[in-house]
């Protein structure tokens, strides 16, 4: 049997107040950026919201579904509205992403602090209501598990603890109509585990433990040893998949740590190495995906304990993969520690939202900013023309209409965020090859479905200055 990583976080709870804040222009009423005048990037004023945004989905509708300790909410970019939308239970502290069709996949949830729910909810962009799936539910509640959308369409959930406040030891697997334990790959795993699909199709665990596994859900289900990383346990810090099979683990710990950590599971015999050091220690920070490649961090603290407030990091960072190096960028209004979120928005800025919600030493944070990176000031933005089909297959060809083609250098593909705890448990980039062609560019989309599990992405066109069009939704499967 494979050691057991025991190295498991309680939340401290406890109720806070809230802050107040001032309005913004909504995303539509942005100008376009055609100046080179803010190399740090912009934040835009604080605005109000009306619960604090503790998890947070970017849908294929371009909106946001976000919830707390409260009911959830859609949040529309274009107007800034909120619109509530009460789940048929309580997924506060369930674990969720998206299933090939685009509608948003929750296990688990709420049924009072360290006691989770076994029920299965989908929330559907198009009707924009919930649905309680009406098979059966789970064989254990879930509080604070992970789901990771499988190359097969299927969704994999693991830990977290049940109704009895016991630690759920046994993955299941959500093949469309109802569940299956992995009877054969106990173990025990830390709240929300850092969990990617691999090049080969396992799972690849790559923390909040020192020791990474990988995870085989065939049949029963089988763990194997995965190479052990550098720095110690790195609770709370955030992991992204950057590019197809390579992670960046950055932050974490306690006290915070200003390492961060890569591995390339593309090698015959992958290993952690460290790449270069970000400006501040932090942990309870958010890692964000850009259209270009580079990886946003935002939020956290420096000090050491669970949640101490007196080391908020507000300055942003940038990591760039190409070189290992990190970029500080303009500070926040708000600190944004435990329970705060972030999320890729179309239009290339960052939703930066939540903190509190009855965590210790912070408020809570009923209130949003949106950042707008430096690219956002390196000039026009390339643009995609005319329309673009609902849903690709692996491996084809698509013809892109843009009058900038001969200025695009690169064309990505990112999964919709699915962000809460620190992590996010959907978004992924992959780089697509591209040819010109007379109405723009030829493009192909991958043919691994490991590369790219089916589901909800953004296609982003970027040119030679860096800077991104907006993102088109589209269904990969």
């Amino acid at each position: 049997m494979y050691a057991v990583l025991m190295v498991l976080l309680s939340p401290m709870l406890a109720a806070c107040g809230n802050s107040d804040s001032s309005s913004a222009p909504s995303s539509e009423s942005r100008p376009e950026v055609t100046t080179s005048q803010q190399p740090l990037g912009q934040w835009s004023p604080v605005t109000d919201a009306p619960i604090v945004q503790v998890h947070a989905q970017l849908l294929v509708s371009g909106k946001v579904l976000t919830w707390g300790r409260a009911n959830g909410h859609l949040w529309d970019p274009a107007t800034g509205a909120f619109t509530e939308v009460p789940a048929p239970s309580d997924v506060f502290c369930g674990g969720h992403g998206f299933l090939p069709d685009g509608r948003l996949f929750v296990a688990g949830g709420h049924i009072s602090d360290d006691h989770g729910t076994p029920n299965t909810n989908v929330f559907d962009p198009a009707t924009e209501a919930w649905q309680a799936l009406p098979t059966m539910p789970m064989a254990r509640g879930r509080w604070y598990p992970t789901n990771t959308t499988l190359p097969s369409g299927e969704v994999v959930t693991m830990a977290g603890r049940d109704e009895n406040a016991d630690l759920v030891l046994l993955p299941e697997v959500w093949n469309g109509a109802a569940w299956r334990q992995l009877t054969s790959a106990a173990l025990a795993l830390p709240y929300y585990p850092r969990n990617f699909v691999a090049p080969d199709g396992r799972i690849f665990y790559a923390g909040e433990g020192r020791q990474s596994y990988y995870l085989d859900v065939a049949g029963e289900g089988r763990w194997t040893d995965g190479p052990l990383r550098r720095f110690g346990s790195r609770e709370y810090g955030s992991a992204v998949m950057y590019e197809p099979g390579k992670i960046l683990y950055a932050g974490g710990g306690d006290p915070p740590t200003d390492s961060a950590e890569i591995i390339d599971l593309n090698q015959p015999s992958p290993t952690w190495s460290f790449t270069g050091e970000m400006a501040f220690a932090r942990r309870q920070m958010n890692a964000t995906l850009l259209p270009t490649g580079d990886v946003l961090v935002t939020g956290g603290t420096s000090g050491a304990g669970f949640n101490n407030a007196e080391g908020a990091v507000r300055a942003v960072e940038l990591w760039d993969p190409a070189t290992g190096t990190w970029t500080t960028l303009a500070s926040s209004a708000v600190a944004r520690m435990y329970h705060g979120t972030a999320l890729l928005l179309p239009d290339g800025r960052v939703l930066y939202t939540g903190s509190g919600d009855g965590s210790v030493g912070t408020a809570d944070e009923r209130n949003y900013e949106l950042y707008s990176p430096p690219y956002l000031f390196n000039g026009a933005r390339p643009t995609i023309t005319g329309a673009l089909p609902s849903s690709a297959g692996y491996g084809l060809a698509q013809v892109v209409n843009t009058p900038d083609g001969p200025e695009i250098a690169q064309v990505t593909l990112i999964r919709l965020g699915s962000v809460t705890h620190a992590f996010d448990q959907s978004q992924l980039l992959v780089p697509l090859s591209f040819s010109p062609v007379a109405a723009g560019l030829t493009i192909t989309f991958p043919a691994s479905r490991a590369t790219a599990p089916p589901g909800p992405y953004m296609l982003f066109l970027v040119n030679a200055n860096g800077v991104p069009s907006v993102g088109r939704m589209m269904l990969l499967r």
